[in-house]
């Protein structure tokens, strides 16, 4: 069967890319292993989601599904304080909020989108061989092979591959150049509640609450119909001394901590208890010949500033653009593929500064205390909101924010400052 883009994965990159190449007139064919709506994590999107659904045409629907999502709060188990960074307090008076979103419903909304906009969008078919341009036989079309629930398999000679296939990470397998991050190997632990305790009043009613706990910390996210996901992201180390089910490991983390303890003391179990582990890594490369590998299949990093869902969307943006590049001149797709790599890993690698120093002391202290000195809050509301580019305007601010870090854990390991010291004086309100 040919078509001029076959998508391995019907999750939020690959129905974005399906939803964008089929409107721009491209023959696409989306093969997606489950049915939708199927459960997932990942369910808190950030104020830049919005400008890609408005592309899309969906920003109506998402927010008829959605929760109002303000912005973020930090709170921390060592001294109680909340700090909140909200989105309309930023710079950019477009980036104001956003939505939590129940994932089963909003990936089949995109699912259908791309199927309504004309991709030819096969569900219960799972790719099972890819064969590239290049060891086909030169025809200048790959051989992928995609197999249905029922044992029955589809051969489609497309021209161009992109894999969305998740955390599978189809294309990287198969080249074997997925490498896992070693310097945040943390797991997760996560579940849906009722009665638990969120804001419903204020300007930051409806919030994603980050708790910052021993060995990780948590997220406490409201969806509709009283819904509340509520996750623990830990280093190997608690997951190590965990004893029992996940489900026990799950409440002893709560029963520990000193604020979300006292939020879910009434907290009822609605869904399984679910885990997932080795949660980052990111592939060699993302692009070769006739192929671009896009959102988790790609790259994952921890979900502490949830950036997954727009990392997954903006990747099938720059998908579909690679993919309709290649199409009309494959020399022009190679340099935008190779110019959206970039731009991906630029965005990635700022988000792992931050992460993979979240269980410091020195930098939960300055969270907790946000100096504007700089404007280093605004540089980080401007990450928070999920700016894949930081705007030049945001480059001292955020730099000023490193450099203060470096400064202040000098000053640590020679005893002239201290994490522990009172904040107030730094305090920014």
């Amino acid at each position: 069967m040919l078509c001029d883009v076959l998508i391995i994965g019907g999750g939020p990159a690959g129905s974005t890319a399906a939803a964008l190449l089929a409107k721009s007139g491209r023959d696409v064919v989306l093969l997606e292993k489950e049915a939708h709506p199927r459960f997932h994590i990942g369910e808190s999107l950030l104020p830049c989601n919005l400008a890609i659904l408005e592309r899309l045409g969906m920003h109506q629907e998402v927010r008829a599904m959605g929760v109002y999502k303000p912005g973020a709060e930090f709170i921390s188990d060592e001294t109680g304080q909340r700090v909140d960074f909200n989105f309309a307090t930023g710079i950019d008076p477009t980036l104001t909020h956003s939505y939590h979103v129940r994932r089963s419903q909003f990936d089949a909304a995109l699912f259908a989108h791309a199927r309504r906009n004309g991709a030819r969008a096969m569900e219960r078919t799972r790719v099972v061989n890819v064969i590239l341009p290049q060891d086909n036989g030169d025809t200048g079309r790959a051989r992928v092979t995609g197999r249905h629930e029922d044992g029955t398999s589809h051969i489609f000679a497309p021209r161009f591959v992109l894999d969305a296939s998740g955390r599978d990470t189809f294309m990287a397998n198969r080249l074997r150049n997925k490498r896992t991050d070693k310097h945040n190997n943390t797991a997760a632990v996560y579940g849906h509640f009722r009665h638990v305790k969120c804001r419903t009043e204020g300007d930051m009613a409806g919030c994603i609450s980050i708790h910052l706990a021993q060995d990780g910390w948590f997220w406490v996210i409201p969806l509709q119909d009283e819904i509340i996901s509520v996750g623990f992201v830990g280093t190997q180390a608690a997951f190590k001394r965990r004893r029992g089910s996940m489900q026990e490991f799950l409440f002893g983390q709560i029963s520990k901590s000193r604020t979300l303890g006292e939020r879910m003391q009434e907290a009822e179990l609605v869904s399984e208890v679910m885990t997932a582990g080795n949660y980052s890594y990111r592939a060699r490369g993302a692009w070769g010949e006739g192929y671009m590998m896009i959102g988790d299949a790609f790259a994952f990093v921890d979900p502490l500033f949830s950036s997954g869902v727009m990392l997954a969307m903006a990747g099938g943006e720059l998908g579909a653009d690679v993919a309709n590049a290649w199409l009309d001149d494959p020399a022009a797709g190679r340099k935008l593929a190779g110019q959206s790599e970039q731009r991906l890993c630029r965005a990635m690698d700022r988000l792992c500064w931050l992460i993979y120093r979240i269980n410091s002391p020195v930098l939960r202290s300055m969270l907790m205390a946000p100096r504007n000195v700089f404007r280093m809050r605004d540089g980080l509301v401007a990450l928070l909101a999920g700016n894949l580019d930081i705007r030049r305007e945001f480059r001292v601010p955020v730099l000023a924010f490193r450099v203060i870090y470096y400064l202040l854990s000098a000053a640590e390991r020679i005893g002239l400052w201290s994490a522990q010291a009172p904040r107030d004086a730094a305090d920014i309100r």
